[in-house]
């Protein structure tokens, strides 16, 4: 089912039905098979969504200790260390996501925007370029590739399938 909706996302122009099925995605990525997972997960969410990011990386520790092939407590430790300042720790849980899934267009989008405040811009573009390639029409991929583009002196932001070296 995630391949199909992979398929889809690639395909999708309107924003509204790039919104479904990114929601679709999520779902299936949200759950983890295992009821106790499960509640972990949405503890850590609470956590986070109140603020206590580190009560949130205590959560999705557990999470990961208990299932390390859980790809979506790497992407919510990866975001409670962004949330919390420190972008090395969310560097690496995000390597530890798209190892587990390479098309997370979460994982993504969080590691181009940690690359280009640690001013990494042509690193960001190759991750923008990668997002691209999983879904060309994602609102707003454009204009965050513009700032990387121009900062490595491109002048305009890469497309699906485009690589200018």
């Amino acid at each position: 089912m995630l391949d199909d909706l992979f398929a889809c996302l690639r395909l999708a122009t309107a924003p509204a039905e790039i919104e479904v099925l990114q929601n679709g995605i999520w779902q299936q990525w949200l759950a983890s098979g295992d009821v106790a997972l499960d509640k972990e997960l949405e503890a850590g969410m609470r956590a986070m969504q109140a603020g206590d990011h580190t009560l949130a990386i205590q959560h999705f520790t557990r999470l990961i200790q208990l299932n390390p092939d859980f790809s979506e407590a790497w992407n919510k430790r990866a975001t409670a260390y962004y949330l919390r300042g420190e972008y090395r720790a969310s560097l690496a849980d995000i390597a530890e996501t798209l190892q587990r899934e390479p098309r997370h267009f979460g994982a993504l989008w969080g590691k181009a925007s940690i690359l280009q405040q640690l001013n990494e811009f042509r690193l960001a573009l190759q991750v923008l370029s990668r997002l691209a390639r999983i879904c060309p029409h994602l609102p707003g991929l454009q204009e965050q590739q513009a700032r990387p583009a121009r900062a490595v002196g491109r002048g305009r932001p890469l497309r699906a399938g485009h690589s200018r070296r």
